[in-house]
């Protein structure tokens, strides 16, 4: 339920998007209807940066680079908005040791204009969600986010600014699919309107209040509330600067008048849209992108450097934070997780099925980066081990569904390989003389000590890199799942839980023969 100090935070948000540099108004303070003007401004945009700040090798060009695209692309056009379509303050270890805030910080040095919460803007929380909006010094929009308890807003619902000599009014579509890709927790006691509802609603009440009307959403290209079926339900909306399901649209994608823009994922790609406006109406609206690639002849904004060094170094201590100890050392070394049980990926896989509360749980061994001694464990430590910033997330899945994971995480034997999975809640053994595919017998593998049923349906915890498609796993894309946090999060949680920890080998994966 809602309490006062929520009222309070959601009253300082709109107070602090009010003094942002060429807002003119948020919702329930809008302008009398105005003469249609002329003009050309530029939308630059963002999307799923999921944490990267920084530059890394399967990643894009970092924070520091985007930042000097976007203000060579002020220098050049003048009239600039900047606009980020969400997942944006969650990922990596330099973002949410801070639980968002560095990213905000250094977007607020970059000087974005809007942004829309996506589903993984509530994985710190509702709470934290609404603090990191004070923090922002750009509104974070949600036209679709309302409270239970009294009907209101969670979130600013739009914003209007003037550029280039027009008026463009921005407004904010969240995911409802954050009810099921995010922790329960974090979205309690609020309501997800559905887009085409909130678009409807929006577009009537801004239309000759605004030259340009742009949705900011948080959709895809995917499922019930796919941005193409806003866009073709909804006559009105000029541009949807659009997230989610991170797409990659060189030159956009038209639905009727409608233009909607990605720009992929992890910045690797600045989404540029040109528009000129004609006594009210848009006339052109062309989308491009500026690569990674192009982006290494430029050099990184100085100022955003500095932020990111001192961020790092502030973060120093925090990495230093013991969160608990082990009794045994945790074997995480390459040679070990690519091919056999350890206790550290035994302790990591019970930190997935704790987490998602799921009948089992598997990953990858080459995920796992580093072994922790005996003794005090830091967060530097935990990160060391898990590295990327992957997500937890719980699957649905068939024994059948089941047993092709395991054929397919034992299929490199003897050869050391990253898709060598670990399980918790599952033993199983398979017999490596016998052909890929062919080698996990399925009457000796069990579900907590119960035979495992191939046409029953389990719940899993694994990480979004294999939902993903990683390592094989096509059959896990596209499957709806839960989010329950980064996978160093959840480790550093459990082990802060039960320290100290003194995971054992146990047996979950026999080798028949060895």
């Amino acid at each position: 339920m809602i309490r006062q100090k929520k009222n309070a935070a959601r009253l300082l948000t709109l107070a602090l998007v009010l003094a942002t540099a060429f807002s003119l108004v948020m919702c329930g303070t809008a302008p009398e209807p105005r003469e249609p003007a002329s003009g050309s401004f530029t939308i630059l945009h963002t999307n799923d940066m999921h944490g990267r700040i920084e530059a890394g090798r399967f990643d894009g060009m970092g924070l520091d680079r985007l930042a000097a695209l976007i203000e060579a692309q002020r220098q050049e056009k003048g009239a600039v908005l900047l606009l980020d379509a969400g997942d944006t303050v969650h990922g990596l270890p330099i973002t949410s040791i801070e639980r968002g805030a560095s990213m905000v910080e250094v977007m607020n040095l970059i000087g974005y204009d809007a942004m829309v919460a996506g589903n993984h803007e509530f994985n710190y929380g509702q709470e934290r969600l609404l603090e990191l909006a004070e923090l922002a010094e750009f509104p974070i929009l949600a036209a679709n986010i309302t409270v239970d308890a009294d009907g209101s807003s969670f979130l600013p619902e739009y914003v209007i600014k003037e550029a280039g000599g027009v008026t463009v009014a921005i407004f904010g579509l969240a995911t409802p699919e954050t009810l099921w890709k995010s922790h329960p927790a974090g979205h309690r006691g609020l309501t997800f309107g559905h887009p085409i509802e909130a678009s409807q609603r929006m577009v009537a009440h801004l239309q000759g209040r605004a030259d340009v009307i742009v949705a900011l959403a948080h959709l895809g290209f995917e499922g019930d509330y796919d941005s193409r079926l806003v866009a073709e339900a909804v006559p009105g909306i000029d541009i949807i600067v659009d997230g989610h399901s991170h797409d990659l649209l060189p030159e956009g994608y038209r639905v009727g008048n409608t233009l909607i823009v990605q720009a992929e994922e992890y910045n690797k790609n600045l989404g540029v849209v040109d528009i000129v406006v004609e006594d009210g109406v848009v006339v052109s609206a062309t989308a491009s992108l500026i690569t990674t690639e192009e982006a290494q002849n430029v050099e990184p904004h100085p100022g955003v450097v500095a932020l990111i060094e001192t961020i790092k170094e502030r973060q120093g201590g925090l990495l230093e934070q013991v969160v608990g100890s082990t009794e045994v050392h945790l074997d995480g070394e390459r040679g070990s997780v690519r091919l056999r049980e350890t206790a550290l990926a035994n302790l990591m896989l019970d930190s997935m099925r704790d987490a998602a509360d799921s009948d089992l749980a598997f990953s990858n061994g080459g995920g796992i980066r580093a072994s922790i001694p005996t003794g005090e464990i830091t967060r530097g430590q935990v990160i060391q081990v898990l590295p990327f910033g992957n997500q937890v997330v719980s699957l649905e899945l068939t024994g059948e569904q089941i047993l092709e994971v395991l054929e397919i995480g034992v299929a490199a034997y003897p050869e050391a390989a990253g898709a060598f999975m670990h399980w918790s809640g599952l033993t199983f053994s398979y017999d490596p003389s016998l052909p890929a595919g062919e080698r996990v017998d399925p009457a000796g593998v069990r579900v907590n000590g119960e035979a495992l049923d191939l046409s029953k349906t389990y719940s899993a915890a694994t990480n979004d890199f294999l939902h993903a498609g990683g390592d094989g796993l096509g059959l896990l894309v596209g499957l709806d799942y839960s989010s329950f946090g980064s996978m160093d999060e959840v480790l550093a949680e459990y082990i802060a839980a039960n320290s100290p920890v003194a995971p054992e080998i146990e047996g979950r994966i026999t080798v028949i023969g060895e």
